[in-house]
């Protein structure tokens, strides 16, 4: 039965700017930039941009998995870490902040673990510094060594060994190296590491119920770290069993997840994922030593034990294997002032918080283009009603959204969608100019950049900017947009969503619903119908291909890691999402024509 969780904490929605609040209290030489709750990037007390001589070596993600990323972050480790929502990847502003504030003439190398939202983000974030004259790299950590060849385009999920190459990356950036030099160090580090979790319970997110998918005397081998459903589940095991099944996975030679053969020297780490005792994960470490000396006949050089990645409240473990060569356990060795790899603190505090730094480029328009119009034209009514009936459909969607998405995803689609929605709402009554559409278009992006983390996030932010480009340069002398090129903005739209997020028609994703959609509107205005019952008409498709994705076979995204059973239980979440706040959209502006 299911039961709401347990949690010391005040609102579900602060969570994680109260917990940087306490880290940067707690380790004196960290602090962060005040810019809460959109930008939340812990750095390193004694660096700034202007000053830093050194390659910057930034990672970050969601939250949850503390102590990643923050804890990381000292001199010889991590220089700024960004924290997105619970299980969300950043906003790209939050990412810009992080380079922007600590990143010198160096450069600086993102650290970032295979999760689409966090590669987008990243990405995104990666091109426009380097718009701004700053030298970036980035590195993909993808570690996990329980699932079979990957499909579609979401490859080997990154686990707790990006934390080795976290330190690997931050002692080789300590010692003054390049950045061409950090980042071929980082890569090679990610190519040496396999981790595999095993688990005994399924997180709570702070504010949900707990989900009780794993019954009494059952475990989950190799699941990832957003409560997303494991590989497997099988009936509970000693210890000794669970341990020497991990092992053999990830030193499997027929999968060749890591180029480790007998006679090498290795690094262990054995991680808990948030709720395992110590003396549970000393009881794995001290059965992992000898099975991987008798068994696999390695010589572990470093064994690193304690809660380095966790995943909530979750109970179990992952554990890392890393081929070591003599440079490798340098690095390793190292000093560093993390406060998680563990280290003391020491007493010098500076400010806790400092300004967040801004593009030097920024371009701001006046406060008049970017309000509310006093009078409303009619094209400004209707995208008026149209705005308001999607974004209250999501919003009234947010707990059968939750539910759909913890059974293929990580449980918080509707939440997010929601967070986006509710700033649509709010921004409306007083910045977006509804007589313009392109430049409401784009207001509803900025909404949304400004409070959806994670890959809905930075997918619906392209969506937006690929329309307000379309409209900007084909609708400049033009008071009214047309019905036609309104569909033209929507294919455009969709274009750059697939070219950028990799999904395309089939893949079990939002575009299943937006295709036939666009496909539908274009087809019935050709025709001759009239734009109000085109629309509806391509809201029915929307919705027809939303419920098509039951049959689907996930090709990206997190779903892909779920079994085809558990798929056809329910719809995608995104593409249901997307297909109701559409047709929400078509019958709002359908009674407006009616009524006027």
């Amino acid at each position: 039965m299911a039961f709401q969780g347990k949690k010391l904490i005040n609102d579900p929605n602060d969570v994680v700017t109260e917990f940087i609040e306490g880290l940067v209290e707690t380790y004196p030489g960290l602090q962060y930039l005040d810019g809460f709750p959109e930008v939340k990037v812990v750095l390193r007390a004694d660096v700034s941009s202007a000053t830093y001589d050194k390659v910057a070596v930034i990672s970050g993600g969601g939250s949850g998995h503390e102590p990643t990323h923050a804890g990381f972050v000292g001199e010889g480790m991590l220089t700024a870490a960004i924290c997105g929502d619970i299980f969300a990847s950043p906003p790209v502003d939050s990412i810009l902040a992080g380079i922007r504030a600590v990143t010198g003439s160096m450069g600086c190398l993102l650290i970032v673990k295979n999760y689409t939202g966090d590669r987008l983000n990243f990405g995104l974030a990666a091109e426009q510094a380097k718009s701004e004259g700053y030298k970036v790299e980035i590195v993909i950590v993808g570690d996990d060594c329980a699932l079979p060849p990957p499909r579609g385009i979401a490859g080997r999920r990154g686990l707790a060994g990006t934390i080795l190459v976290h330190k690997i990356a931050g002692a080789a950036a300590a010692a003054g190296l390049s950045l061409a030099e950090v980042t071929a160090e980082a890569k090679c580090a990610c190519e040496m590491v396999g981790t595999m979790a095993v688990a005994l319970s399924v997180c709570t997110l702070p504010g949900q119920v707990t989900s009780d998918r794993l019954g009494p005397g059952k475990m989950e081998l190799g699941l990832g770290i957003h409560g997303e459903p494991g590989a497997a589940v099988v009936d509970l095991q000693p210890v000794d069993v669970v341990v020497s099944h991990v092992l053999k996975q990830i030193l499997s030679t027929e999968t060749n997840y890591v180029p480790i053969t007998r006679g090498n020297r290795v690094v262990l780490m054995v991680n808990g994922l948030g709720a395992t005792p110590a003396m549970e994960l000393m009881i794995v470490a001290g059965k992992a030593v000898p099975n991987l000396q008798l068994e696999h006949g390695l010589a572990v050089d470093r064994v690193y034990t304690g809660s380095f990645m966790t995943s909530l409240d979750m109970a179990g473990f992952s554990i890392s294997i890393m081929k070591a060569d003599q440079g490798i356990l340098q690095r390793l060795d190292a000093a560093t002032k993390a406060p998680s790899w563990p280290v003391g603190a020491d007493g010098n505090h500076p400010p806790a918080k400092i300004p967040v730094p801004m593009s030097p480029s920024r371009s701001t328009k006046s406060e008049e283009s970017l309000s509310r119009p006093l009078q409303l034209t009619q094209q400004g009514r209707i995208l008026e009603v149209a705005i308001e009936a999607a974004a209250n459909e999501v919003i009234s969607m947010r707990d059968c959204l939750n539910e759909w998405d913890s059974k293929v995803g990580d449980g918080d689609c509707g939440s997010t969608i929601y967070r986006g929605a509710t700033a649509i709402l709010e921004d409306m009554k007083k910045c977006y100019p509804l007589n313009d559409a392109a430049e409401t278009v784009n207001e509803i992006g900025a909404s949304i950049k400004r409070v959806m983390g994670g890959t809905s996030g930075i997918i619906y932010n392209i969506f937006c900017s690929a329309a307000y480009a379309w409209l900007k340069v084909n609708t400049q002398s033009e008071s009214v947009v047309t019905a036609k090129q309104w569909a033209e903005a929507f294919e455009a739209s969709i274009a750059a969503v697939s070219k950028y997020g990799g999904a395309v028609a089939g893949y079990r994703t939002l575009l299943d619903a937006l295709i036939p959609a666009a496909a539908v509107l274009k087809e019935r205005l050709n025709a001759g119908i009239d734009p109000c019952t085109a629309f509806l008409l391509s809201s029915e498709a929307a919705m027809a291909g939303a419920e098509s994705t039951k049959q689907m076979q996930a090709q990206a995204g997190r779903s892909t890691y779920v079994s085809g059973e558990i798929l056809a239980s329910v719809p995608d979440p995104g593409a249901m999402a997307a297909a109701s706040w559409y047709r929400a959209a078509a019958l709002a502006v359908k009674d407006k024509y009616q009524a006027s």
